[in-house]
């Protein structure tokens, strides 16, 4: 009885060397191993069953990240103060939070919140 070649799953390897065997083209009646010059029937391609499985997170949909996302508001941040005049109401005390909204080449930008009324103003260093 001849040797046939290792099937795994849709791949059939030569079972003298191990090289994975070439599909048949339309035409041909075996396969020829590269390496050893084994012939593999081109029946051995027939009737075989392929069973794909995929993680769902390895085809990303915007929908699907849509209903993943969760967003959390951070309540209470507690921010620093100094003594800056708010132009809206003149009081002189304010919360400041410093921020990088330009290229790293250039300065940060100086948020600050008036403590009296809520006003907020920015300064570009």
């Amino acid at each position: 009885m001849p040797t046939l070649a290792h099937k795994i799953g849709s791949l059939i390897f030569c079972p003298h060397c191990g090289t994975l065997l070439s599909p048949p083209r339309d035409d041909e009646k075996t396969v020829i191993c590269e390496q050893c010059s084994y012939e593999e029937p081109a029946s051995s391609y027939e009737n075989i069953e392929i069973t794909t499985r995929s993680h769902p997170d390895a085809f990303p949909s915007a929908l699907r990240q849509k209903r993943k996302t969760q967003t959390k508001v951070h309540q209470g941040k507690v921010l620093p103060k100094v003594s800056e005049k708010c132009p809206a109401c003149g009081h002189l005390e304010a919360y400041y939070e410093e921020k990088q909204m330009r290229s790293a080449d250039e300065g940060s930008t100086i948020l600050y919140t008036c403590v009296s009324c809520k006003h907020g103003w920015r300064v570009n260093n």
